[in-house]
């Protein structure tokens, strides 16, 4: 699976186009639920506006919806999720609060003013990357403890759950795409004498 963008905390944004208010609230989230549940805290934190329109992508099932909520179809939640597709965000919902401030901006500036604002919130935070890892558990000889762990490290792999025994355990987190260069690099360097097994894969 190829990497994805997504949030680390809630972002806002405001920006005022002919006399309306126009508010991002961009959420990090992994669930429906949680959808639901923002949508209603959004809705409080800015009572009485005219339109909440939002547009959301979870990767978990690759889901998508975006919603107008009352605009001319298409012109308020299509252009969120585009901005959102684009970037190649995910886990992510954007809710883009608006008050009307009384000018009516037709379909092409309404598509703009949310978009726009989307678009906004977006670049006023760093995005952060997700990388599938496969996780790999290794029994590792004290005797091969030492240049194997700076091995790894020179080759940028993770290494996390150390626990110290009669042999070394430890996990090691390896970029999805790099499994099979990874198996035949530990067989390789080490004569097959480290064993190993695969134990999960995990987005980080």
């Amino acid at each position: 699976m190829e990497d994805f963008y997504t949030l680390s905390q809630v972002i806002t944004s405001e920006q005022v186009i002919e006399k309306s208010r126009f508010i991002a609230v961009a959420v990090p989230l992994t669930t429906l639920e949680q959808i639901e549940q923002s949508i209603l805290k959004i809705r409080e934190d800015y009572p009485n506006a005219r339109h909440y329109v939002y547009a959301y992508r979870l990767h978990d099932g690759f889901i998508e919806k975006s919603s107008d909520d009352g605009e001319p179809q298409g012109t308020g939640g299509r252009p969120v999720l585009d901005i959102l597709q684009h970037r190649n965000v995910w886990n992510i919902l954007v809710v883009v609060v608006r008050y009307f401030g009384g000018i009516l901006l037709g379909t092409g500036g309404l598509s703009r003013a949310y978009g726009g604002t989307a678009r906004q919130v977006l670049s006023e935070t760093e995005l952060k990357k997700l990388t599938l890892y496969q996780a790999f558990a290794l029994r590792v000889p004290y005797e091969w403890y030492e240049q194997l762990k700076y091995q790894l490290y020179q080759h940028s792999w993770i290494t996390d759950k150390e626990e110290f025994s009669e042999v070394i355990k430890l996990v090691v987190h390896v970029p999805e795409q790099e499994t099979e260069l990874f198996r035949k690099w530990l067989d390789d360097f080490t004569r097959k004498q480290v064993p190993y097994e695969e134990v999960g894969s995990i987005w980080g």
